[in-house]
């Protein structure tokens, strides 16, 4: 059981979060809330990291990771309380409030994003999916992401980054030639890309095998037969 407080920064969290990649100072936390000082936000912190709702990365600036949410917010947003679930969006449902991004195709090994570039190909995406920055679209081929609810033939949608923090879902570029979905961990000088299935293993890399080349902002699928 949490606060309102509580209930209120987590929501804000999550929200801003999935917009912008990374979690927002505490300036920004405490003028969301409407506190008068960052202290409060700092016992709101602590109060839901003893709860297990979020876990702060040592020694990092605006780093904030969601572990869980509360049912009635995991309803609403489309991520699992039990872990991080992209939110997910009908395509086949009329959205009069949507932006045009390019859809570059499938994401498979073999196939640098920049080689899938088709500026003539895009596809309509609500408008609350996209925030600041350039974003665009891939197809899902495979089932490695599944257990964080990307299921194979599901569209992500990407906002191009070369950086991003632990624990976010990336697009990365492998030894400049395979292209992989998965989920970005850092262990001490190295790199893994965790994918989100038992049946396949985690791969860890030197940093400079790795180049980012976009995050997960969210998906969208079909439920059309």
């Amino acid at each position: 059981m949490i606060t309102k407080k509580q209930h209120d920064l987590l929501a804000y969290l999550n929200s801003y979060i999935k917009k912008n990649g990374i979690s927002p100072s505490f300036e920004e936390m405490k003028n969301a809330l409407n506190l008068h000082s960052k202290s409060g936000i700092h016992r709101l912190i602590n109060s839901l990291e003893e709860r297990r709702f979020i876990r702060r990365l040592a020694n990092r600036a605006r780093a904030i990771e969601i572990i869980r949410l509360p049912e009635d917010m995991a309803e609403n947003t489309g991520t699992s309380s039990s872990g991080h679930q992209p939110q997910i969006y009908d395509i086949s449902t009329d959205n009069d409030s949507a932006v045009n991004v390019p859809l570059y195709g499938k994401i498979a090994a073999g196939t640098p994003i920049e080689a899938l570039r088709d500026n003539e190909t895009t596809m309509s995406v609500p408008k609350d999916m996209i925030g600041i920055g350039e974003h665009y679209a891939l197809k899902v081929a495979g089932d490695s992401m599944e257990e964080a609810g990307i299921l194979d033939g599901d569209t992500v949608i990407i906002k191009r980054a070369n950086t991003a923090d632990d624990g976010t879902i990336v697009v990365a570029l492998v030894d400049g030639f395979e292209v992989t979905l998965k989920t970005l961990r850092r262990r001490g000088a190295a790199i893994v890309l965790e994918p989100a299935n038992h049946r396949y293993e985690l791969r860890t890399f030197a940093p400079d095998r790795i180049l980012i080349q976009g995050i997960l902002v969210g998906l969208m699928r079909s439920y059309n037969a």
